[in-house]
């Protein structure tokens, strides 16, 4: 198609909506902003609550199986509240990253009008997704399962139920530290009760029997050696990216970078925010629960999938 002296690339022949679709570009922007983002699939939804099930499932091991039976009470307290904290962060960073707008493009913004309002040069090419209807801006993809383009796309994650790009990509890395962080914890924990346990002859070594206190500790130490494995392998490939200033797909595809790279350091601040600080390892910072309530008042959920 072409419009107003500037050409319009498509992989395929397609309307740019629908008889009955309509798209109001002043107000797109403003409406995604003020909505509970949430993707309603539901493999990923699966996937998100076995994440806290298994997290939950830890923390009920280590609390009531290892460190309440514990006769050292420094030990127990130490232990609980590092292990309990690092999973409240964990958590909320789970939280963060299934709720928060990725970076979705405006769906339906292939219009004439709105093309207009850019003020292209002449034989400027735009490209257009032909699924969503929307214009691509540089490095976005199509996620066939949120079924919108994201900026900065790195890769569709069900374990968090939502797309991993420009806007949640930081609170995908706190989640992946913060799960390695209490595997690895949890595992030291586990090799600190079974040696306590032989040396005791398993007599007052918890307050469940001895085959069950086995059982348990053998599935926690299961899940917590395969979540370190998962999570630290991501969270090294994440930093990666990050440095490298270069998504997973873009990696995957080879692509050649046509956009100016960002220094090492330069791409960890556009990610985390600022410069270095606690901040970045809060996924607390710049919640604001009188705003999310306000979006859940006037919007619901964005995405119905």
């Amino acid at each position: 198609m072409q419009s107003s002296g500037h050409r319009f690339c498509d992989v395929e022949h397609h309307p740019l909506l629908a008889e009955n679709d309509s798209y109001d570009s002043s107000s797109s922007e403003a409406d995604m902003a003020e909505r509970v983002w949430f993707i309603r699939d539901g493999r990923g939804m699966v996937c998100a609550i076995m994440t806290w099930l298994l997290v939950v499932y830890a923390d009920f091991v280590v609390t009531f199986v290892m460190l309440l039976p514990s006769k050292d009470f420094w030990y127990s307290v130490i232990n609980g509240v590092l292990f309990n904290c690092l999973a409240v962060l964990a958590l909320s960073s789970h939280l963060r990253t299934m709720l928060t707008d990725p970076g979705a493009v405006p769906k339906g913004n292939a219009t004439k009008e709105y093309m207009d309002n850019l003020q292209l040069k002449p034989g400027e090419v735009i490209y257009k997704c032909p699924k969503c209807c929307s214009i691509k801006p540089e490095r976005a993809h199509h996620c066939s399962i949120c079924k919108r383009c994201i900026r900065k796309m790195d890769h569709h994650c069900p374990w968090v139920n939502n797309c991993v790009g420009e806007k949640n990509q930081r609170f995908f890395v706190l989640f992946t530290m913060y799960i390695a962080l209490i595997s690895a914890h949890a595992l030291i924990l586990c090799g600190f009760q079974f040696f306590s346990c032989v040396q005791g002859q398993w007599t007052e070594c918890s307050d469940f029997s001895p085959p069950v206190t086995v059982i348990l500790m053998i599935i926690l130490c299961l899940e917590g050696f395969l979540f370190l494995t998962f999570t630290a392998v991501m969270f090294g490939t994440q930093i990666h990216s990050i440095c490298n200033d270069e998504t997973e797909i873009e990696r995957l595809k080879s692509e050649k970078p046509t956009w100016e790279r960002r220094l090492r350091w330069e791409g960890m601040k556009s990610v985390f925010g600022g410069q270095p600080s606690l901040l970045w390892i809060n996924p607390f910072a710049g919640f604001r629960i009188r705003r999310l309530l306000l979006r859940a008042k006037k919007g619901g959920p964005e995405f119905s999938v």
